[in-house]
């Protein structure tokens, strides 16, 4: 019969159960913004003529971005006949057309003069920019390890603890009989992470006789949260 470790303290091996959390505050590496073309019209053709003229000129624009453009992809698109409100019969009044590409840069001095660009095409909308770290971002890595040499600190101080009390009760003649377990609170149960703030900037643009200055864009600082509960077991203290 195979020995299976015991989830609480025995007085041989006591339990030592801690949490430790890490919060760092680092730059954004990439930023995303929604790129919205539109197009209307009261034939079907026409719109949808537009609307891929227009959706080919700010997929140009955005490429013309090179290494700035880390990604870009498209999110949806429609084109939704607009009914008249009033009659017996249902007739067409115009037909809506809409795309929307996601567009991640890397590059924030690039991300200013591009969301102004693309603002600047006809009946294009631009949202964000929504600023980010990479799902491998060295900073993910030194907030876990940092939780980690919490955890293992405070389960150091614990066991200086142990000790404390083992003096304390030697001091009015007492002594301890046996530690089973020592629990941190909070060590089984895991916080939530707070979502990094998200800022956007939706507008229409429209034809402009000159060019305007590129949008001075102050990056979003982002928060990095790691936690670990670790458990582990002492050598039998001398009580």
């Amino acid at each position: 019969m195979t020995d299976t470790a015991l989830p609480y303290g025995t007085p041989d091996a006591p339990r030592l159960a801690v949490r430790g959390e890490a919060r760092l505050e680092v730059d954004p590496e990439i930023a995303r913004i929604a790129v919205t073309v539109t197009a209307r019209g009261t034939d079907r053709s026409t719109a949808l003529t537009d609307l891929t003229r227009r959706n080919e000129q700010a997929l140009t624009l955005l490429k013309t971005y090179g290494d700035a453009l880390e990604k870009l992809e498209t999110g949806a698109f429609s084109l939704t006949p607009q009914l008249t409100e009033k009659g017996r019969h249902e007739r067409i009044r115009a037909y809506h057309g809409r795309v929307t590409h996601t567009a991640t840069l890397n590059d924030f001095t690039a991300l200013g003069e591009l969301t102004t660009r693309l603002a600047e095409l006809d009946l294009t909308r631009v949202d964000g920019p929504w600023w980010a770290l990479r799902p491998d971002s060295p900073a993910h890595r030194a907030a876990r390890t940092q939780a980690v040499h919490e955890a293992v600190q405070r389960a150091r101080e614990y066991a200086e603890a142990v000790q404390r009390a083992r003096e304390y009760a030697e001091a009015v003649g007492a002594r301890l009989d046996a530690l089973l377990e020592i629990a941190d609170l909070g060590a089984d149960t895991a916080a939530p992470t707070a979502a990094p703030a998200l800022r956007s900037a939706p507008g229409y643009g429209a034809p402009a006789q000159e060019a305007a200055p590129a949008l001075d864009l102050e990056p979003q600082r982002q928060t990095v949260h790691a936690s670990v509960n670790a458990r582990l077991t002492m050598t039998r203290p001398t009580l």
